[in-house]
């Protein structure tokens, strides 16, 4: 029998993901060398690939890794420790028959968001999107949360880098304006979109707290028509509610 080929490139960075997935600290470069018996110079260069397309994330305070969500766009979830999607589906059933419009699940990774779970409108005329879908930042209320929870400079570094692409009419393209909206959401809990990012559809997010590996949030999204300034209005206090249930659903579970 030939000898297959081993690829220790790929068994390294196997190695590297699993060593980081057991642990809700994250792991820095001479701690995984360290752990692995393998050279900081390999190890920087593995998850400098790694990072590039996603599968983990580094903390710029803390320069440690964890995973990201680029596993679970592939098909794989990168909840290694506790499932958010089975967490919050109840509590996304009971919003969306509130609000009677599609409500989304979410979470940062690297330079967008990642759809994790969505409960559609009963409504004909509905927002709908498959699973692992992805939304750039910045872009739509989503962006405001997720920068809004980043360090100030991280949150300027990503508009700096990416920039403010106008999508609508409504479209927040001044970058002082838009890191104010981003210190709202710091204080009030919550960011709206109103057609900001798609003609015509409106949202309301709120971020998710006590996930070890990723930032999350919940939003609701439809269409002007039936999301309207009024309801938009009552929509905040339950999506911000909702957000709060599954944060404390997460901080129940038991530690592993």
């Amino acid at each position: 029998m030939p000898n297959r080929y081993q690829a220790p490139s790929i068994k390294k960075a196997f190695r590297i993901l699993n060593l980081i997935s057991r642990t809700d600290r994250g792991l820095g470069i001479s701690e995984l060398a360290r752990n692995l018996g393998i050279s900081k110079g390999t190890v920087h260069g593995i998850t400098l690939a790694l990072e590039e397309v996603g599968t983990i994330i580094r903390d710029p305070l803390t320069k440690r890794y964890a995973l990201g969500l680029t596993l679970f766009e592939l098909g794989r979830s990168a909840y290694s420790q506790i499932d958010v999607r089975d967490l919050a589906r109840p509590v996304m059933e009971e919003l969306m028959e509130k609000a009677q419009e599609s409500v989304f699940l979410g979470a940062l990774n690297g330079d967008h968001v990642t759809v994790l779970d969505i409960v559609e409108s009963w409504q004909d005329l509905k927002i709908t999107s498959p699973i692992g879908t992805t939304i750039p930042l910045p872009a739509g209320a989503t962006a405001k949360v997720f920068l809004g929870l980043l360090e100030e400079e991280k949150a300027r570094e990503i508009i700096r880098t990416k920039g403010l692409t106008k999508y609508t009419e409504n479209t927040i393209t001044d970058p002082v304006q838009y890191m104010e909206e981003t210190r709202r959401v710091r204080v009030n809990g919550y960011a709206t979109d109103y057609e900001e990012y798609l003609p015509g559809v409106r949202a309301i997010v709120s971020p998710i707290k006590g996930e070890r590996h990723s930032v999350s949030a919940i939003w609701i999204v439809g269409f002007k028509a039936s999301l309207d300034d009024r309801k938009m209005t009552a929509m905040i206090g339950a999506t911000k509610e909702a957000a709060a249930e599954i944060s404390r659903r997460i901080s129940q579970q038991p530690p592993i």
